[in-house]
């Protein structure tokens, strides 16, 4: 072990002590809060360096219900996000507790995506007549920004205040073969009304694709009860969704979810029509876009929401972007989990606001164009507020 390491340890542990210290005017169970996820991550995360040789950094953040989220500056990712209940604290985040098996994960839990979330066929695109190549790192095409994407990469980080933490990175011109210099700031607000807000802002000196999301997976009945996202109940406000073919690429033109098991439009359990077609067998599940109508992408109107099995917990999404993807966790099984032991397939399931898979060789579809000039500025938000 490096004296740098070993200062870096010691860093670790007395920001946390000065958390609680902060925390200690507050309310006995708001304390017990911070000890029973804030410590854990904290004293886990101090154990071992990441892949760049430094310790990670961790953010709490709570509001005045007890409601707490903590977050990572590597990927800027979402770790954990806890909800008081009457008689439990419920974690509703799938996650884990050291960055061991942070690194291990391939199904990037709670991180930040890009530069292009989603897939690009055979990671090929055009921009005024030049061909780009991506670095492949899926069945021959792009996903969620290349093999280095910024779920990997550490973000400059800072704490605004107990509620809001904003991250900066610069993704370099050529980063994973997506052209210019890509800077881009996500910030997270947890507010009094239990929302959390995420924003996405980035400029470009190159015209390039650009789609951020967060990949969170959420189990409202307890990230660790060991219950699938099956028995959720859920509401997709959406006519249409777009059909993938056998590697997650979307076909042609969206489709009417009339009569179909795409249908979200009433709550259903989301085992109701569970793996009854094609369109679903295909990707074991549910791992499919549903087009937004225009007059829904104003970050207001509810355009989808979760109810826990228990009825305990209602999530509520609202988003500035035209699509919204529905993923069940079809091939979540093995993945790393924060009591030692792993997930199941379809232990939490992902909503994630974007652009439709592929959409940058897609531009004859009506929505707003996934091309960020320099001249313009990509500013998009996407809330869950959970009511409990």
């Amino acid at each position: 072990m490096s004296p740098f390491t070993s200062v870096r340890r010691v860093m670790v542990r007395v920001q946390f002590r000065s958390a609680v210290l902060c925390l200690l005017f507050l309310n006995g169970l708001e304390f017990i809060m911070v000890k029973n996820v804030f410590n854990r991550l904290y004293e886990n995360m101090s154990l071992e360096v990441a892949l760049d040789g430094t310790l990670p950094k961790l953010f709490y953040l709570q509001n005045k219900n007890g409601m707490s989220i903590t977050l990572m500056d590597i990927g800027a990712t979402w770790l954990s996000c806890e909800v008081f209940l009457k008689a439990e604290i419920r974690e509703i985040l799938l996650g884990i507790n050291n960055i061991k098996d942070h690194q291990k994960q391939k199904v990037y839990l709670g991180a930040t995506v890009g530069r292009y979330a989603n897939r690009i066929k055979s990671g090929k695109f055009k921009i005024d007549g030049v061909c780009y190549q991506t670095v492949k790192n899926e069945l021959g095409n792009t996903l969620h920004g290349g093999a280095l994407g910024l779920d990997k990469v550490r973000w400059s980080a800072m704490q605004i205040d107990k509620q809001t933490v904003k991250f900066s990175y610069l993704s370099p011109d050529n980063d994973q073969g997506f052209p210019g210099n890509l800077l881009i700031k996500v910030q997270y607000l947890l507010s009094d009304s239990n929302e959390i807000i995420i924003s996405y802002f980035a400029r470009t000196d190159k015209k390039t694709p650009v789609n951020l999301t967060n990949h969170a997976y959420f189990n409202l009945l307890g990230a660790e009860s060991r219950s699938d996202c099956l028995t959720h109940k859920l509401m997709i406000k959406s006519n249409y969704y777009f059909p993938t073919d056998g590697e997650g690429i979307s076909l042609a033109q969206p489709k009417s979810v009339k009569n179909s098991s795409f249908n979200f439009n009433r709550s259903k359990l989301i085992n109701h029509d569970f793996l009854i077609d094609e369109d679903q067998k295909r990707s074991k599940g549910y791992d499919h876009s549903f087009l937004l109508n225009k007059e829904d992408q104003d970050a207001k109107i509810i355009i989808a929401e979760v109810v826990s099995p228990d009825t305990k917990i209602l999530l509520e999404v609202k988003t500035t972007m035209p699509a919204i993807h529905l993923y069940t966790g079809n091939y979540l099984a093995g993945t790393p989990s924060r009591n030692g032991l792993t997930y199941n397939h379809h232990a939490g399931l992902a909503l994630e606001t974007q652009f439709p898979p592929n959409s940058p060789n897609n531009p004859e579809w009506k929505q707003q164009s996934c091309i960020l000039a320099p001249e313009q500025t990509y500013e998009h938000t996407t809330s869950f507020k959970v009511n409990f």
